[in-house]
């Protein structure tokens, strides 16, 4: 397959979301696959130079997945997803909670979607978080680095796909 020839875009029109497209090099159902399989997940998720450590990870309505992203400086970050819809190759609709109050941090939720759509042999991925608040989105940009780790992330899935990971 081709690589993608625009790796990423982001757009932050909207003052309380960030979204993140990518053309991914693998069709839609390796790429939600790759998205909701543990053992395909630890091989990728994140930003360069993290690793994670699942706890538990039930990807229906209502199931709860909490890991700790393991960064390149040490730092430990705990993560809570609540899955709300899930539309097997297409959608994964989800709360998404972080941050670590103890080191200072501020609590984000954040409402995520993550769409899956097939073009030729490619996979279009569109990764959207809604913030409760331009505050909330503007701290985690700051913060975390989000817009720069979210390209990343989706990077690393495009890696990983490709068997590159």
């Amino acid at each position: 397959m081709p690589a993608s020839p625009n790796p990423a875009t982001t757009d932050l029109s909207n003052d309380s979301e960030i979204v993140i497209t990518r053309l991914l090099n693998a069709p839609r159902e390796l790429a939600f696959s790759a998205w909701t399989d543990p053992e395909k997940v630890v091989k990728w998720w994140g930003p360069n130079g993290f690793s994670i450590t699942i706890e538990r990870m039930d990807v229906r309505p209502g199931g709860v997945w909490k890991y700790v992203m393991h960064g390149p400086d040490g730092v430990d970050y705990p993560n809570k997803t609540v899955y709300e819809e899930i539309v097997p190759p297409e959608l994964l609709s989800y709360s998404h909670s972080g941050g670590d109050p103890a080191r200072g941090e501020r609590a984000v939720l954040f409402h995520s979607t993550v769409t899956f759509v097939q073009e030729s042999d490619q996979t279009r991925i569109t990764l959207r978080m809604k913030f409760k608040s331009p505050e909330d989105r503007t701290y985690v940009i700051e913060k975390f680095g989000a817009v720069e780790g979210g390209v990343q992330h989706v990077a690393r899935l495009n890696e990983f796909l490709l068997g590159k990971l």
